[in-house]
């Protein structure tokens, strides 16, 4: 389940960003220190986490008002307007990084959320991957907003922030691009922004960007899926062999069914061609199941036969997990439609791909509170009222999820015995 009109509804936009120095340039080398930690030599032995870094606030100086929190984003941000099913621990925000909602706490206090725009919250997120042994994150482009000045200053914003956390925290980062949404002969656009990343970042040369196999990683996502969209297999060809040229390690997000050609894959033949000349392939699993039983079939089922495949042909495999999933606010789906169970869901998927032979695995996501799958810090007292139902963390202490996926990439690098049974471990910022 990943959602294309989320990722299209700024398309008429055309207000000019403010960065928070005063200028609209994020599209410049890292110039800042850059500390030792994970070893972005390579993707084996990692566990990534998606980062969507698109939510906006009004006053946070893009001038996008209420992205990815509202389902207007021109309007405010309260009852009857909403889009996400969790709400975010902002306990440890600073006074600027904290936007105040139309919602209220239980004791009546005012609501406040986050801006991703604001470079204080985004490297403190990498900072929390760094207490809790997250190895880092692919930091997402949505390629249909990328000709928009105002989007793509923010998605520059965020990029930008996101290298200076993960150098700082002594993480790994690397650009996942999302085609979603893109009409037939638009993926060009993927072609002409990583091109202006390489020339004017410089993102590949800091000694954070993660490499794989000699190569820095670039991620495609959406490639092969059966819900029609315009893009045709022959456009990601071309992007994939652009992206070869120019020496990147590939990474394809894929259906589940990529290898059979069924349920969400194509079964064009043309597909197939395409996963064999990448690097890495990641095949999209979020509310494939459902259970801790259905995901320890699927990794048996599904991932080890996948994973057998990719190493006849010298591809490296990259299972998804997730936490759970509820877009009752954003889709009118059921609240909680994928329940967590205290982390028991997560856990096995952990176990499943770790049973598989996985040496890395893309967690999803870090900060999508929108579909409920966040993992970063979220709190169990949300807005309540008429028009404000929202998920809480079932009585787990809001870092709970950030030291479960701490504890999954040690399982993956043999630190920990494999069990089905949740371990026992700190849940507190002072790991």
């Amino acid at each position: 389940m990943r959602v294309v009109a989320a990722v299209t509804l700024l398309g008429a936009l055309t207000v000019n960003s403010l960065a928070e120095d005063g200028t609209t340039d994020f599209a410049r080398p890292y110039a800042g220190p850059s500390k030792s930690g994970v070893d972005s030599s390579t993707l084996t032995g990692k566990v990534m986490c998606g980062y969507q870094g698109w939510f906006n606030c009004e006053g946070d100086g893009a001038g996008l008002g209420w992205v990815h929190w509202a389902r207007d984003w021109r309007k405010p941000f309260a009852p009857g307007n909403v889009t996400v099913d969790l709400w975010p621990d902002l306990s440890e925000f600073e006074p600027d990084e904290r936007f105040t909602t139309g919602f209220r706490r239980a004791d009546g206090s005012p609501a406040e959320v986050f801006s991703s725009f604001k470079r204080r919250t985004v490297v403190r997120h990498f900072e929390w991957m760094r207490q809790y042994g997250i190895d880092g994150a692919f930091v997402q482009r949505f390629a249909v907003n990328l000709g928009n000045q105002a989007v793509r200053n923010h998605r520059d914003a965020v990029l930008a922030h996101a290298r200076e956390g993960a150098n700082r925290a002594g993480r790994a980062y690397a650009v996942m691009y999302d085609l979603s949404g893109l009409k037939a002969g638009e993926t060009v656009k993927v072609q002409e922004d990583w091109r202006r990343l390489r020339r004017e970042m410089q993102i590949t040369k800091d000694p954070a960007y993660l490499q794989h196999e000699g190569q820095p990683v670039v991620s495609v996502w959406g490639i092969g899926f059966s819900d029609n969209r315009p893009y045709t297999l022959r456009e990601c060809r071309k992007l994939i062999v652009f992206l070869k040229r120019d020496g990147c390690a590939v990474m394809i997000g894929v259906p589940t069914w990529w290898r059979e050609g069924k349920r969400d894959a194509v079964s064009d033949l043309a597909l197939r061609a395409i996963i064999e000349s990448a690097d890495i392939v990641s095949p999209w699993t979020v509310g494939r199941y459902r259970t801790p039983l259905e995901a320890a079939r699927h990794g048996k089922n599904v991932w080890r036969p996948d994973l057998a495949w990719c190493s006849g042909r010298d591809i490296d495999f990259l299972p998804v997990v997730f936490p759970g999933f509820s877009w009752h606010n954003l889709n009118g789906d059921k609240l909680d439609a994928i329940p967590r169970r205290k982390g028991e869901f997560l856990w096995s998927q952990f176990a499943a791909a770790r049973r598989a032979g996985c040496k890395m695995v893309y967690v999803a996501m870090f900060d999508e509170v929108d579909e409920g799958t966040a993992i970063f810090k979220c709190v169990n007292d949300p807005p309540r009222g008429k028009r404000a139902t929202f998920l809480d963390y079932e009585g787990l202490p809001s870092d709970f999820y950030l030291g479960l996926v701490g504890e999954g990439a040690r399982l993956l690098r043999d630190e920990i015995p494999l069990t089905d049974a949740l371990p026992v471990f700190r849940s507190d910022s002072k790991r």
